[in-house]
């Protein structure tokens, strides 16, 4: 996409209706070969109102030029050292302006029905959530509470109210993991209800962190989280698949 087709389509998107601004957080390192691609989906949305924040881990590769050639689309970024992806994204909260929060991987991309789930976003005290599609398949519909517990959701499926991370940051010691915690003590929280569109928002590359690498901090943690998160009897459902898997491993 073209410069001039980018300023077209953003120009012909604020003639559109709004339920507040999204603030679409990327995070990137050496992402020079996903980067752009990224950034086009984010711009031939037809929501109305959409900002761009990115924080680059100080990039060795083309990443950084890349940002320098999209900065009139980009409402901020910066390139620097960080501690790992959720250091980059408690630093991008920092920035936003929006009503809305939305985390995007650099290396994935938002489909047309981001806007439609966009302009359902009616409930300001609501975590609104549909589907991703990951590796051709449809990833996770409408899910249950022991599903939440036990799976979790892909953040790329999910649009946060920024009301959510005046309470809540991302807790650095999950180096992979750090959203599904941080989705359990959303969960918890009476204060945030939880809306399910069915609509497939973005496609999420399988290939990140999150789909190649573990978390132990988190495998240690994760039935305490479902403990305190969770009702006892999604607790105990737990803790009999997993004594039964571990018995299985020892046969």
């Amino acid at each position: 996409m073209s410069n001039e087709d980018v300023l077209k389509t953003i120009k012909t998107n604020y003639s559109l209706a709004s339920n507040g601004k999204i603030s679409i957080i990327i995070v990137t390192y050496n992402a020079e070969n996903t980067l752009q691609k990224c950034l086009d989906s984010i711009y031939i949305q037809t929501y109305p109102e959409i900002e761009i924040i990115v924080i680059d881990g100080k990039s060795i590769d083309n990443t950084v030029e890349i940002l320098k050639k999209n900065s009139s689309y980009i409402a901020f970024w910066k390139s620097e050292p960080d501690e790992g992806i959720y250091d980059a994204m408690n630093k991008a909260i920092k920035h936003i302006t929006g009503k809305w929060v939305y985390f995007l991987g650099a290396d994935d991309v938002l489909f047309s029905d981001f806007s439609k789930l966009a302009t359902e976003l009616h409930d300001p005290g609501a975590i609104y959530y549909g589907s991703v599609l990951t590796r051709g398949l449809k990833r996770f519909g409408k899910v249950s509470a022991y599903h939440m517990a036990k799976t979790g959701i892909f953040h790329q499926a999910m649009i946060y109210p920024s009301t959510v991370f005046q309470k809540y940051k991302y807790d650095q010691k999950y180096k992979v993991f750090a959203d599904y915690a941080l989705n359990m003590r959303c969960y918890k929280d009476k204060a945030i209800k939880w809306i399910f569109k069915d609509y497939i928002i973005a496609n999420f590359n399988h290939t990140g962190l999150s789909g190649t690498q573990g978390d132990e901090a988190f495998e240690r943690d994760k039935a305490r989280l479902i403990f305190e998160n969770f009702s006892k009897i999604i607790w105990l459902r737990f803790m009999i698949k997993k004594i039964k898997k571990i018995f299985k491993k020892s046969l």
